[in-house]
């Protein structure tokens, strides 16, 4: 009997540990990257060889390296993040659609609403004195309209007498 102990125990315990490595899963296999994926990063990235041309419609090879670039890094596991520092810090502040509000940059996000407001006050006041009732009339004397006679008027007048 002790026999058979020994020897269920020492295959009890395989089964036991081989169980255990069964129930393991398997490291899960990373998503392959897509078009869209990569299109939705460089959609707010610039060129930085052409002008004013985003990086995912750019049809330069240089930009079709980069976008490929940006497959390799997301399939590796960087963020958006990761990825959007990298290029700036190759290429500069220019390769971002939208630059970060730091150095002279701040004026971008600052300007825009100063110049609407400074707009509306331009109308209000403008508006203001197009309503504002005119101040009183000024009303001339018939004796300083014979002061300042004009000669041709009374020419003209003289002419339209005669019959």
């Amino acid at each position: 009997m002790k026999f058979w102990r020994l020897l269920i125990f020492p295959a009890w315990m395989t089964l036991m540990w081989s169980s255990v490595a069964l129930a393991q899963d398997a490291p899960p296999t990373p998503l392959p990257v897509t078009d869209d994926q990569v299109n939705a990063l460089a959609r707010d990235m610039y060129c930085p060889v052409c002008e004013n041309t985003p990086l995912d419609v750019c049809p330069t090879k240089a930009c079709a390296e980069w976008r490929e670039l940006i497959r390799d890094k997301l399939a590796d596991g960087w963020s958006e993040q990761q990825i959007r520092a990298y290029f700036v810090d190759r290429f500069g502040d220019r390769v971002l659609a939208e630059p970060p509000p730091r150095g002279l940059n701040w004026l971008i996000y600052i300007m825009p609403p100063l110049a609407f407001l400074a707009g509306a006050y331009i109308l209000f006041r403008a508006f203001k004195s197009w309503t504002a009732p005119a101040s009183e009339p000024v009303v001339k004397d018939a004796d300083s309209e014979a002061d300042k006679s004009d000669p041709y008027l009374d020419r003209l007048e003289e002419e339209l007498r005669k019959p």
